[in-house]
């Protein structure tokens, strides 16, 4: 394997997915792409202009940009400690897409996703994992996380 991908966000089930996706990488000599979605600023857009507030939109997106920026060098840092060849990719829009989308450029052999939102109603209106499973461009792996 050459390229593993994996999404982030920081929470307990995300960092299981991590580690999963870490021990493959570390036993197959492969990168790992961390992924961490940066949030659509739409909404904010709605309410901001209800609010006559557009500069308000430009900053609450810079601060989560720097947010998810901080997060995933935090996770690469630590990740390389480990002797990983680890790049990280902070990418806008909805997570799933963010994931296939990496996944596609970096030609991977695998994506690794938690499997929060498996369960219940999202598991039937669509979660993050199944999104993924339907369009990676490689083998996805859902690790139980929850």
């Amino acid at each position: 394997m050459h390229a593993i991908v994996v999404g982030t966000y920081g929470s307990s089930t995300a960092k299981g997915a991590v580690a999963y996706a870490a021990n493959i990488a570390r036993e197959t000599g492969a990168t790992l792409h961390l992924v961490h979605a940066v949030p659509n600023a739409t909404a904010g857009a709605a309410m901001a202009a209800e609010a006559m507030a557009a500069g308000v939109v430009a900053q609450m997106a810079g601060e989560d940009r720097q947010r998810v920026r901080d997060l995933l060098d935090i996770e690469r840092v630590e990740l390389t400690g480990q002797g990983l060849k680890v790049e990280s990719h902070a990418v806008d829009g909805p997570a799933a897409d963010a994931i296939v989308k990496v996944a596609e450029a970096v030609d991977a052999d695998m994506v690794v996703v938690g499997s929060k939102g498996m369960q219940g109603a999202r598991r039937i209106l669509g979660s993050v994992p199944n999104s993924v499973a339907h369009h990676a461009p490689c083998t996805v792996t859902i690790v139980k996380t929850c």
